[in-house]
């Protein structure tokens, strides 16, 4: 791990990396386990992927925990979800703090349960004045979801004549979605060989460079994330550009 953490170029660091947490499902049923055993598992991953990206000083992480879609699965499936988030953030919440950590929750939170909202609200409130990375919870979050509630409160702007037509530009979309104030990804990680982005981060996403692993979630540790900034780094970023016009 060492040799890899070596190769890294401290200087040309990703500030945001973005993932998307699969596979839990699947490692626990190739072990002949329940489901929810693959997502108690991930929690792990989850405590060492912050670590290293608090370690290499990465600015803003944002993990993709629970899409919109995901409420359609089986009920005891979400159920046993939201008592893991529960008890996940009320056991972290002091580590995080303690590791100058700032949480960050976006999503439609209407919909979570009111128990988990006030563990979440609690821990927002213990780390909020910290200055180290910046981890960002999406939590019934969607892209399409983003996009349609950020259209809404500009519709209702123009409406109330606080907004005109002609000024609406890209600075007013980023505005209005519940990313506003986070840079958007430059790296976005996909575990467990799926090769999609399944409604995340629709528009930030536009420029990213985009990572995807056969490690499954609850086996990806800090080695699989130096692994990916490695491949971030020997890219050229060309944003519609051509190679000599970059250099």
């Amino acid at each position: 791990m060492s040799q890899l953490l070596d190769k890294i170029d401290k200087q040309q660091l990703p500030r945001h990396i973005a993932i998307i947490m699969d596979g839990n499902g699947r490692w626990a049923k190739e072990k002949g386990e329940d489901r929810l055993f693959g997502h108690v598992h991930g929690v792990e991953s989850v405590r060492d992927v912050v670590e290293g990206c608090a370690e290499l000083g990465i600015e803003y992480l944002t993990l993709y925990a629970f899409s919109t879609e995901n409420w359609e699965r089986p009920g005891y499936e979400v159920e046993g979800l939201m008592e893991l988030l529960v008890v996940t953030i009320r056991d972290e919440a002091e580590t995080l703090h303690k590791n100058n950590i700032k949480l960050h929750v976006i999503g439609d939170m209407s919909m979570l349960p009111k128990h988990a909202r006030d563990e979440l609200a609690e821990a927002l409130e213990i780390t909020k004045e910290n200055s180290g990375l910046n981890l960002i919870m999406a939590l019934s979050y969607s892209g399409r979801w983003d996009l349609l509630n950020a259209v809404r409160i500009i519709a209702d702007k123009v409406k109330k004549n606080e907004l005109e037509t002609e000024k609406i530009d890209q600075d007013v979309i980023e505005k209005y979605l519940c990313t506003s104030g986070f840079p958007d990804p430059e790296l976005m990680i996909r575990t467990s060989g799926e090769y999609r982005i399944s409604n995340f981060l629709l528009y930030q996403l536009a420029y990213t460079e985009l990572y995807f692993t056969e490690v499954r979630w609850p086996d990806f540790r800090k080695e699989n994330l130096y692994e990916a900034i490695l491949d971030f780094q020997n890219r050229e970023r060309r944003f519609g550009k051509i190679s000599e016009q970059i250099l």
